[in-house]
């Protein structure tokens, strides 16, 4: 028996052949690319794909069709591409698709998209997943994204690009999660969190601007000062957004990240409860 350790870090891609442990399971038509590493008890269906690098630890569990990138390391107890929790669902065969170098913890559940999309649940790529976190069907999860243990996303919901969300987090369904946004933990989200904010409570509110991640992000000092001012004129002065609009372009300060908040909070009141995804079902 292989006792080679499998690692909990990525590591270069290894070009070998793909090692699979003895007690694995995998399934005819599995395909797994050069280096891929599947340890004990590992149960891979017949329409899963994983990609060069990828290293799945013990008892992961792939149902289904799941796509999965290069470099990704999938830790004890994941469960990816469960059939969705929606008492709809007639058993189309719908999937996962999972982008490049993530590292998904201990216990993460991902499920298959349902019929009422594109029958799609996608995790982008250089995420970091943490413990007993759920994506639930057909929820679009960018790039770049930290979810903390315990944080629950339900159906539908739209996570963009180097937004964070602490732990034991609720996430209605139809929510959007702004870019470069944070959700502090324990936090109840029921309408969209926009870009740029720190969102926080039951229910969560957008508090004030995200600056650590937009100082680590590098964004120039102009731009947070633009998108701070932007806040205290949406959130705390709430003149709305025709006058933010017209005060900020006065100052010079109607930046594209401003006009990407702006434009986001729009779209956000043209849904129905807080929620853009839920246009369609307004009145």
């Amino acid at each position: 028996m292989d006792q080679t350790p499998f690692p909990t870090r990525h590591e270069p891609t290894d070009s070998g052949p793909p090692q699979v442990h003895p007690t694995a399971v995998v399934e005819p038509g599995c395909e797994l690319g050069e280096g891929v590493r599947v340890g004990p008890y590992c149960c891979l269906s017949a329409e899963s794909q994983v990609g060069a690098g990828t290293v799945l630890a013990n008892g992961v569990t792939l149902l289904g069709r799941v796509r999965i990138g290069r470099d990704n390391i999938l830790h004890t107890g994941c469960v990816i591409g469960g059939e969705p929790q929606d008492i709809s669902y007639r058993g189309a065969p719908t999937e996962v698709v999972i982008g490049d170098g993530n590292v998904i913890r201990e216990g993460v559940t991902i499920n298959r998209g349902s019929e009422k999309e594109e029958g799609r649940t996608v995790l982008g790529s250089h995420n970091f997943l943490m413990a007993a976190c759920h994506v639930a069907h057909d929820c679009q999860v960018q790039d770049h994204i930290t979810i903390a243990n315990g944080t629950l996303l339900g159906g539908h919901v739209r996570v963009d690009s180097h937004a964070s969300l602490s732990g034991a987090v609720a996430v209605h369904h139809f929510v959007r999660v702004g870019g470069w946004s944070f959700v502090a933990g324990i936090s109840r989200v029921l309408q969209d969190v926009p870009p740029f904010m720190l969102a926080e409570g039951m229910p969560a509110r957008p508090r004030c601007a995200n600056l650590v991640a937009l100082r680590r992000g590098g964004f120039a000092q102009f731009e947070i000062d633009a998108i701070v001012e932007a806040h205290r004129l949406l959130f705390r002065a709430k003149v709305g957004l025709a006058a933010t609009r017209e005060i900020l372009e006065t100052h010079q300060q109607l930046l594209p990240q401003v006009q990407e908040l702006l434009s986001f909070i729009a779209s956000q009141q043209d849904g129905r409860h807080g929620r853009a995804l839920e246009r369609r079902r307004a009145a």
